[in-house]
């Protein structure tokens, strides 16, 4: 069991007795790296269940503390054990009728054939498979009962309730999504007391105060332009493909527009430009979806499982080196000491493994293959010199 990690008491201001009740009611089991944690339940008292949520701080505020929750090191096993601080998340079970049971779907990197085709997979804990909705096609407002943990995925996610329907639906979380938000999508359309409150015209200004707020869904022709969005789909009637793990984010980066002799911009083109994490600039349909904000669970990547048998519970098997290996088993294993061979870095199957053999472009993938010219260079050479 984890030991309490105690903060120590200012000297000279409580008594021995009132150190002595403060110690037995403190159940402190971990500490803050650096930094502190709002209380996202402040945040969430008052708010008015209206068919618009607050509008959120969408930029991503970079200058940010790397805020982890770390251990006394009691055991081995939690001396560096780092973990993000998520007091927020749901403590009990999923919604079980969103969910069904992972048994069977290639747990051990297995194919159809039982042929493994990914390494490093196996056991681990058992698991529910959270359905999550990625098109977010029913339109109104719908109430964020609760913030979940999915062991499916890295970021979180959230569980929703149509307050027309009572229909109960999972999606991926924004960052700063609590309980109580209200979100909505609009790939539907606009409804109509939206238009109404715009005067009947769409005016691309007030749509946009109105709509792009954390957590809504809209369709990439109403969003304006540098926002940043995450659950990016590509096609006018998919699902989200980019953007959807913990902590990514795109970026809206132009249309194609015309501006009227009113003043008013009209959309002319089929798609627009979203540039994503890694730079790629991509152009997607103007009537794929997108959410506003930035995926949760933002520092998962500064995580530090602690022990190996943490990966072990996360379906990871353990990675062995191949120059730990047998000559049978991989091309740098065997001989005496270590020692490859003098042989470049491979992979198990004899690909070269570094040099840029997989990332470099492709007039220059086949650096390491001896091409048809160069052969018939080394015949031509052959003849010049027997002659």
């Amino acid at each position: 069991m984890l030991q309490p990690r105690l903060r120590p008491l200012a000297s000279g201001t409580v008594s021995l007795c009132q150190s002595a009740i403060r110690l037995s009611l403190l159940r402190t089991y971990a500490t803050q790296l650096q930094g502190s944690i709002k209380n996202a339940a402040a945040t969430n008292e008052g708010a008015a269940l209206s068919s618009f949520a607050a509008p959120p701080n969408t930029k991503s505020n970079e200058t940010e503390s790397v805020v982890m929750r770390t251990y006394k090191p009691r055991t081995p096993g939690v001396r560096h054990l780092k973990r993000p601080i998520n007091d927020h998340l749901w403590k009990g079970r999923p919604y079980l009728p969103l969910t069904y049971p992972k048994k069977g779907h290639a747990k051990g990197g297995r194919n159809n054939s039982g042929v493994i085709t990914v390494r490093h997979r196996g056991g681990g804990h058992k698991r529910r498979i959270r359905t999550v909705d990625f098109e977010r096609w029913a339109p109104g407002p719908h109430l964020v009962e609760r913030i979940e943990y999915d062991p499916g995925r890295s970021a979180h996610i959230a569980l929703l309730t149509e307050q027309a329907t009572g229909r109960k639906s999972y999606i991926v979380a924004a960052d700063g999504m609590r309980a109580g938000d209200v979100v909505q999508s609009y790939r539907a359309g606009i409804p109509q007391d939206l238009l109404d409150s715009m005067g009947g015209v769409v005016d691309p200004g007030i749509l946009a105060a109105k709509t792009a707020w954390r957590g809504n869904c809209l369709p990439m022709h109403m969003i304006p332009v540098g926002t940043q969005i995450f659950n990016v789909g590509s096609r006018p009637n998919g699902g989200a493909v980019f953007c959807r793990s913990a902590g990514t984010y795109a970026t809206l980066v132009s249309k194609e527009e015309e501006t009227r002799a009113d003043g008013t911009k009209v959309m002319t083109g089929k798609f627009v430009n979203v540039r994503l994490q890694s730079g790629e600039i991509r152009k997607v349909s103007k009537d794929a979806c997108a959410t506003i904000g930035v995926a949760s669970n933002t520092m998962h990547h500064y995580r530090q499982l602690g022990k190996a048998g943490r990966s072990r519970w996360l379906n990871i098997r353990p990675t062995v080196r191949g120059l730990a290996m047998n000559a049978n088993e991989h091309p740098h294993g065997g001989g005496r000491g270590k020692s490859k061979g003098n042989r470049h870095p491979v992979s198990p199957w004899g690909t070269p493994a570094k040099g840029g053999y997989k990332t470099r472009r492709k007039h220059n993938v086949n650096k390491w293959v001896v091409t048809p010219r160069i052969r018939n260079m080394g015949v031509r050479r052959n003849k010049k010199t027997t002659s």
